[in-house]
């Protein structure tokens, strides 16, 4: 889990000038490792969400890039796009995948890391729907942002539901028991 997010050709646009797992704590903007800073956040009590580029999960290693986004206390990912498996194998963890719409991206919403991040419509998933996420600024002002979200199908809603696939099968056989 601490080797998640540390390859060293990670760019963390919080933290500018730094290549592999680093980023900053918010709100005190301490520069930290990710698996340091995300350890806080559980500390805290904090979910977490990670904001990325094109093609996001290319080159990673399958279902463990998932596994640790999830134990590192990610609850959705929001990106322009994903690649196809790690797509699934974040819904297959019980992360939300999100993707940004008409052209948005997390340079042109200028976002930052100091921002305070909600999804709307958690309460209500269903495949492909279009929710809405609020970004909450320093200054005090609320953006809204289309999202679509990337659950796909009805059975990927259920295991998004459950947790993850394993949650989901799990209690689909202590039921037939």
């Amino acid at each position: 889990m601490r080797g998640t997010f540390a390859n060293i050709r990670i760019k963390n646009e919080m933290a500018p000038g730094t290549e592999g797992g680093i980023t900053l704590h918010m709100p005190d903007g301490v520069q930290m490792p990710i698996y340091d800073a995300a350890m806080k956040y559980k500390a805290e009590g904090v979910p977490t969400v990670i904001i990325g580029g094109k093609e996001y999960g290319t080159g990673s290693s399958r279902d463990w890039a998932a596994k640790g986004t999830m134990l590192l206390g990610a609850r959705a990912v929001i990106v322009e796009s994903f690649e196809r498996i790690h797509r699934s194998n974040l819904v297959g963890m019980g992360v939300l995948p999100l993707t940004f719409m008409n052209g948005v991206d997390r340079k042109n919403l200028n976002l930052t890391g100091e921002e305070v991040l909600d999804i709307l419509g958690l309460d209500d998933i269903s495949p492909r729907k279009t929710m809405s996420l609020a970004v909450h600024r320093s200054n005090g002002t609320i953006d809204h942002v289309p999202l679509l979200c990337r659950i796909d199908t009805i059975d990927e809603v259920a295991y998004y539901r459950h947790g993850g696939i394993l949650q989901y099968v799990l209690r689909e056989m202590a039921k037939a028991a």
